[in-house]
């Protein structure tokens, strides 16, 4: 049997907390972070930003960032948003979500900027 790679995340330490697939990967390139967001644009999902305190990442509860940016296409305006996110709020973890207007749920989520203290 294969050895699997522990990932030792603790209640007592944010910085190890893992909260979502992709935190258990390197951080994504700028080009990465496009990419993704082309595919929410090219799925039809309604982008929405959301942010929280790194302690409070693996909860339900993330604060919304304005309203979900309802038929958004543009992939600069998206990303501008998170940015401005980010800069606003720089300790929390921010999100972008993909709302899927049929399935009524979340079709994408996906943080973009880790706060301060995550390694």
């Amino acid at each position: 049997m294969s050895k699997v790679q522990d990932y030792p995340s603790r209640l007592s330490d944010n910085s190890s907390r893992k909260f979502e697939t992709f935190s258990y990967l390197p951080a994504m390139t700028d080009k990465q972070i496009r990419e993704q967001v082309q595919y929410i644009v090219d799925q039809g999902y309604n982008p929405g930003v959301e942010h929280t305190e790194v302690e409070n990442a693996t909860g339900n509860y993330w604060y919304m960032w304005k309203l979900p940016l309802f038929g958004e296409t543009d992939i600069d305006t998206i990303l501008e948003e998170c940015k401005a996110c980010h800069e606003v709020n720089p300790e929390n973890h921010v999100r972008l979500i993909g709302y899927d207007n049929y399935a009524q749920s979340q079709g994408a989520s996906m943080v973009i900027y880790r706060g301060k203290g995550f390694k």
